[in-house]
């Protein structure tokens, strides 16, 4: 179906602008993202918007035009609107031409396959969206199977995360749970627990890592409880060689990802 809104107290309109609120994300099960960019990267692994956003009088890309079929040849629903609407959805004053809702997906850990890579990425609550896409992107760059969220994190779906991970939300895999979940699931099967710590820790360069390797990093501030660190099968730690005592977690992450990555390899 295709139509045209021009009016900012169309029903459409505000409901494009609620999914900006996690609230009404995890209402309607529904996520915005916005940009060709983004849109193709989801269309390249099969994710398809149900509804597709964009501006009129914008410039012919033939992209976006095979996006557009696409969307039209799965059922889904084609809105041309105004610039003006179109950056009062998104909240941005520069809009890209284009935006997409998305079904967001399961991400129970069942969904998961462990042997589909030999590294994982899993955050314990992570606060910041930057962070948390920037990890995803970490995913994709190393070949992870995924980053699995622990406990209270950022929503992963946020038009912030989504944007900060380049694409890779649609691209790896992604979990979310509680510890208490988690901890039972990692050990019905293969897989060493390794966490970023100070505790009885040892240097990170060439430790003894083991395929499927997870990766846990804790809180931006607090670090990982105590507990959580006892529960891992290794603790290693990173040198700062200046004044500044910890890295932030998704460099951390990033760091200790390509460390585990040569290890799991020779």
């Amino acid at each position: 179906m295709r139509r045209h809104i021009s009016g900012f107290s169309n029903p459409t309109v505000k409901y494009l602008r609620s999914l900006r609120d996690k609230k009404h994300r995890k209402r309607a099960g529904q996520f915005l993202v916005e940009g060709l960019r983004l849109l193709e990267d989801a269309r390249s692994t099969g994710r398809l918007p149900q509804m597709l956003v964009m501006a009129e009088a914008r410039a012919p890309h033939d992209l976006l035009a095979r996006l557009e079929a696409d969307v039209m040849a799965a059922g889904g629903e084609v809105i041309t609107t105004t610039p003006d609407i179109l950056s009062k959805v998104t909240g941005k004053e520069n809009a890209q031409s284009v935006a997409g809702v998305f079904d967001e997906w399961d991400t129970s850990l069942e969904t998961l396959d462990r042997s589909a890579a030999p590294i994982w990425l899993a955050a314990q609550a992570l606060r910041d969206p930057g962070n948390l896409g920037t990890m995803l992107r970490t995913c994709d760059a190393v070949g992870a199977g995924g980053l699995i969220l622990i406990d209270d994190c950022a929503d992963p779906f946020s038009a912030e995360a989504v944007r900060a991970s380049m694409g890779a939300v649609f691209t790896v895999g992604l979990a979310q749970a509680r510890w208490e979940e988690f901890l039972p699931w990692l050990r019905a099967g293969t897989g060493q627990l390794v966490a970023a710590s100070l505790r009885d820790a040892v240097p990170y360069r060439g430790a003894d890592y083991a395929a499927p390797c997870f990766i846990l990093v804790g809180n931006e501030s607090q670090g990982l409880p105590e507990d959580y660190e006892a529960a891992c099968d290794l603790r290693v730690t990173m040198p700062m060689r200046g004044r500044a005592d910890s890295l932030n977690a998704a460099v951390a992450g990033a760091v200790l990802a390509y460390e585990v990555l040569a290890g799991v390899e020779r």
